[in-house]
């Protein structure tokens, strides 16, 4: 948790933009996450609360509400206190009017309250804002108050038939610009992400199981934060984008892509990846992949700076690939109109990069296109645009990733070849890619992706925690090579 000001101040700032920005009145509702059972009460997943809930109200425990009420300006937190019976599970545990006053509200009701006021108002017809539900016990709550199918609830549509148009835009609004104590609180949660990737990097030794090195991974995250801040990818199938299977032995020639990030115990998280080779020593066609991607990992970073649009980052890095692999000789043709015909997915059919915050995707559960991107964007089509998360003009405070990769996906490879692409008809692009060399010597080389987390700062940009992950090919076999 924060100072209790920092609660304050958002609330006051979220009331601030709903009344005067969108005009709006009634209540804003905000409904904890409750604990979810793997098979029985008692026996529960580990509980993770919602984190709207925690930017504006703090509590980190289930079963809690909040409302705002945006003519009043009144704020309320219902929750129970425990009995003696909880006491016996759970320990002493402080008033509900004591962790409320620890975020700077003063009244506080039980939480059925919570639903008693909703339809309370209701029956006033008072106006209901609530953002989209994402958990099954939230969506299916709020349902059960408005009326509304839990579908409903849930979507992220914001065309004023369910979800609140101007609470969500306000939220999304105050929580992409990072305040300076969630920047420290990133920069801790990258430095514990750099410890667990620097296990993965020890622990490549051929003849492992990749069980293994994902074990000694999520145990650094376990130990230093809260955990890990989203399903661990580690995989010599780096050509699938986000595998999850760790069954395979850790082989010479293959390449090991680990995507991974620990939260912290204030609950922001960090998302990095890096690619080594199994040996220790990359091939000579491994090396020339490898050292495109980086040089796109940095020049994405150089690009970086207040009033560029994510979308014009993602193009020109994109752009660059294509040059690299032109002076390859797997493509021919100007890199631009490749890309700007969508030849570019072909090689990496994801965007550049996400919001990053207290969750690894941020806010994505309001809707990816509500906090990607500007009210003036549209998302376009296409492999690789399509799957653009990130496209808004860059401002200081926003926290991204920088994530670009080169994959060699034979469906994919052999779609494009069938079917053609974009702009591109399948005879174009006999003439602009070498499936032959492809199909021949990369079909089995996996792929490379390297991911850093970046700050917009007033003047640039600046990567989160107090290093950086070793990243340059001849620094990776040095480092590789000594342990």
């Amino acid at each position: 948790m924060f100072a209790k000001e920092v609660y304050v101040s958002r609330r006051k700032s979220l009331l601030n933009l709903m009344r005067n920005k969108y005009g709006s009145t009634g209540l804003a509702l905000f409904l904890g996450n409750a604990e979810a059972p793997q098979n029985y009460r008692g026996n529960d997943y580990r509980f993770r609360q919602d984190s709207s809930f925690l930017y504006f109200w703090g509590l980190d425990e289930p079963f809690v509400g909040a409302i705002l009420d945006l003519d009043s300006g009144e704020e309320r937190i219902f929750g129970n206190d425990v009995d003696v019976e909880d006491i016996v599970w759970m320990g002493p545990q402080k008033s509900m009017k004591e962790k409320a006053e620890s975020v700077g509200v003063v009244a506080t009701a039980a939480y059925n309250a919570f639903f008693e006021t909703v339809v309370a108002a209701k029956a006033q017809a008072r106006e209901l804002h609530f953002l989209p539900q994402t958990r099954y016990y939230n969506a299916l709550k709020i349902s059960a108050l408005t009326g509304l199918s839990p579908e409903a609830v849930a979507s992220r549509r914001l065309d004023g038939k369910a979800a609140s148009i101007s609470l969500t835009k306000s939220v999304i609004e105050l929580r992409l610009i990072k305040e300076e104590c969630e920047i420290k609180a990133l920069d801790h949660a990258c430095n514990l992400g750099i410890s667990m990737h620097t296990a993965a990097r020890r622990g490549c030794k051929l003849g492992v199981l990749e069980q293994e090195i994902v074990g000694q991974m999520e145990g650094v995250a376990i130990s230093k934060g809260w955990g890990t801040s989203f399903t661990t990818i580690l995989s010599q199938n780096g050509e699938t984008l986000h595998n999850h299977s760790h069954h395979q032995i850790i082989t010479d020639g293959r390449l090991l892509v680990v995507d991974a990030g620990v939260e912290s115990n204030e609950h922001y998280a960090s998302d990095f990846t890096r690619t080594y080779p199994c040996s220790g020593k990359f091939s000579t066609k491994q090396r020339e992949i490898y050292d495109i991607v980086q040089s796109c990992n940095d020049f994405a970073y150089e690009l970086c700076r207040p009033g560029i649009s994510y979308r014009d980052v993602h193009l020109q890095t994109v752009t660059k690939l294509m040059s690299g692999l032109k002076d390859l000789g797997l493509v021919y043709g100007d890199p631009a109109e490749m890309v700007a015909g969508g030849l570019g997915g072909l090689f990496m059919p994801h965007g550049l990069g996400h919001n990053m915050g207290m969750d690894v995707h941020d806010m994505e559960d309001l809707g990816e296109d509500n906090v990607g991107y500007d009210d003036d964007q549209k998302r376009e089509g296409g492999v690789g645009l399509a799957n653009l998360r990130m496209a808004r003009v860059l401002r200081p405070g926003h926290v991204i990733t920088d994530e670009p990769g080169i994959y060699f996906i034979p469906a994919l490879i052999a779609q494009f070849k069938q079917e053609g692409c974009g702009k591109f008809s399948a005879s174009d692009l006999k003439s602009l890619v070498n499936f032959d060399r492809l199909e021949k010597e990369y079909f089995d080389f996996g792929g490379i992706r390297l991911e850093d987390d970046i700050l917009i700062t007033a003047d640039g940009a600046r990567r989160l925690g107090d290093s950086r992950l070793p990243i340059l090919s001849s620094d990776i076999e040095k480092i590789m090579s000594a342990q």
